[in-house]
């Protein structure tokens, strides 16, 4: 390692030359209090920025080791430090400076979810920012007297506001890290209160628009308060004693008109399974990490999936323990979704009318009168709902406007009215033994496990040539090879960089295909892996811009792979 006037001179040096001698500057370089590395320069000013590290020695920095003492606390450090480093990037970089992206330097921008992220790494030893830098060029010839202001001038006053303790604000810090902690152990704690899920008294659950997450303005919203009935009181380390809705496991329907908070609540509950910043109104929301949101998805692809359970005698004998399809239909994708979900070990499943396929959902006593059962190949979700708990165990919230015959079916029933909740469960049963549907349930009273899939590692191929192609430029979208894998019905994934980890980790997952391990087993080898090596072991490189993903979203993406080939596993 070299100290920084090796830097300055190799800039002063290659000052007017052409882009790719700023190739020459790679490496780690000694400044007064910390040590920058400059991992990767990036080819030309329109490509991907550089890939810089900054790291500093954790006493130097001043953060105290009872932050780092447990995974929520430390995940909680990163998130918040990087939300800094973030801010003072914009406040402290002059930005443009030339050509293409000259003059950038960025983090991955962190969102409304606390995120496990590759950006920041904090330890007893070391903090060490991961971040990116657009090397200044004016066409493609090198500014060095740009870059150096960067490097010499920008760069320190950034990292000095952003890492070390005396710069923070103390309180938002903490507030921050016992933030992380508090919905943690809230999630934990579900089960053991017989939960599926959470909602603190005094929540903030609309959001601003359906493109921006942030919440609605107060003066504007209406907070969240539990009806007695479902009233639960959960103790939690840093914010004590918290009462809010508990949502047993079993059916639960979300009921009320339109426009009064039926899908808001199931949204905040489908992204309970991650933990929010202060100020979210989502904090003390928590689900099940195992929970899953099911919509339909026309045209997505389907490979020799099990959608038995749902869906049986198609016309031509086409097959559906293992059917497949390059162009799914509404009921179709939605049967597979679930299948695929259970196949992962979903112990929770989401689901919203809105977006469900109406023939999937619902089959009332009129349309069977007139279309016989053998010749509708679909049973509907209705008559697979209670099973699904009494024989498997897992739990259904659904949003339900437009079809009173699920009440037969629901262990509890939610009004929303103005956004807020009452329990009608007694009055919505009452209603269903007074007004009975004359329906018959269809499908047979056993649900049978969904089969069992062994991917086969020769469906990837995630090369163009001999490059390795993998990348993310939205946050639904995979580009794998040759591949443009289509993510935007897993609505779970809030980030591009969970993206980005995703299409990293359906390559690596290739080690663990070896004929005979099945989806499940090779997602939970690739798992285990992260946990026990970190995100960093799905990159052959060191990048700032992975964040941690579950392994159900990992399933789907690698479901909605068009070269996707896999086998029956043999029972």
């Amino acid at each position: 390692m070299t100290d920084e006037n090796k830097l300055k001179n190799l800039l002063s040096r290659i000052n007017g030359h052409g882009y790719k001698a700023y190739k020459q500057i790679k490496g780690e370089y000694a400044f007064t209090v910390f040590t920058l590395i400059i991992d990767h320069v990036q080819g030309d000013p329109f490509a991907a920025p550089s890939r810089i590290r900054v790291r500093i020695k954790r006493a130097v920095s001043g953060f105290d080791l009872a932050l780092l003492n447990n995974k929520s606390r430390r995940i909680g450090l990163c998130d918040y430090l990087t939300r800094v480093f973030y801010q003072n990037c914009h406040q402290y970089s002059q930005g443009s400076r030339g050509t293409g992206k000259s003059g950038l330097i960025t983090i991955s921008r962190p969102s409304q979810e606390i995120l496990e992220s590759t950006a920041m790494k904090v330890n007893d030893q070391v903090v060490e920012v991961r971040f990116f830098m657009g090397l200044p060029a004016q066409g493609r010839r090198i500014r060095s007297r740009d870059a150096a202001a960067m490097f010499f001038d920008e760069l320190p006053r950034i990292v000095g506001h952003s890492l070390f303790f005396n710069a923070l604000n103390p309180e938002a810090l903490k507030s921050h890290v016992e933030a992380t902690e508090d919905a943690d152990q809230l999630r934990s704690q579900l089960s053991g209160f017989n939960l599926i899920g959470f909602v603190a008294n005094d929540s903030l659950l609309p959001r601003t628009s359906g493109i921006d997450p942030a919440p609605l303005e107060r003066k504007h919203a209406v907070r969240f308060q539990s009806p007695q009935s479902l009233q639960t009181e959960i103790v939690l380390p840093n914010s004590g004693s918290v009462s809010g809705m508990g949502i047993p496991k079993g059916v639960t329907l979300i009921v009320g008109g339109g426009y009064h908070g039926k899908s808001t609540l199931l949204n905040a509950l489908e992204l309970g399974i991650y933990n929010h910043i202060p100020g979210d109104g989502r904090e003390l929301v928590a689900t099940l990490p195992e929970a899953v949101k099911i919509r339909a998805t026309d045209g997505r692809s389907i490979e020799k999936t099990d959608i038995s359970p749902f869906i049986n005698d198609l016309p031509f004998e086409k097959k559906t323990h293992t059917f497949s399809t390059r162009n799914a239909s509404g009921s179709t994708s939605q049967a597979a979704n679930i299948s695929e979900a259970l196949e992962l070990g979903a112990k929770v499943l989401l689901l919203d009318e809105d977006t469900s396929a109406t023939n999937f959902m619902i089959r009332d006593h009129r349309m069977q009168q007139l279309v016989l059962k053998d010749q509708e190949p679909i049973t509907p979700f209705i008559d697979r709902v209670r099973q699904l708990f009494d024989q498997q165990g897992v739990s259904t919230v659904l949003v339900m406007g437009g079809s009173g015959d699920y009440f037969c079916e629901a262990h509890h029933v939610i009004q929303m009215t103005n956004y807020r909740p009452e329990d009608v469960t007694t009055k919505a049963h009452l209603i269903a033994q007074d007004h009975p549907t004359g329906r018959y349930k269809e499908g047979g009273s056993q649900f049978v496990a969904v089969g069992l899939r062994i991917p086969q590692a020769q469906s990837f191929n995630p090369y163009r040539g001999r490059r390795l192609k993998i990348t993310a430029s939205r946050k639904d979208e995979i580009l794998f090879g040759n591949t443009t894998v289509d993510i935007r019905d897993v609505e779970q994934i809030v980030h591009m960089s969970q993206t980005r980890g995703i299409g990293l980790a359906m390559h690596y997952a290739t080690r663990y295909m070896d004929g005979r391990r099945t989806l499940k087993q090779v997602i939970d080898k690739v798992m285990q892996d992260i946990d026990r090596e970190s995100l960093d072991v799905l990159s052959p490189y060191i990048s700032g811009d992975i964040a941690r993903f579950r392994g159900l979203e990992l399933a789907a993406a690698i479901n909605r792979l068009r070269t996707l080939q896999m086998k029956q596993e043999k029972l």
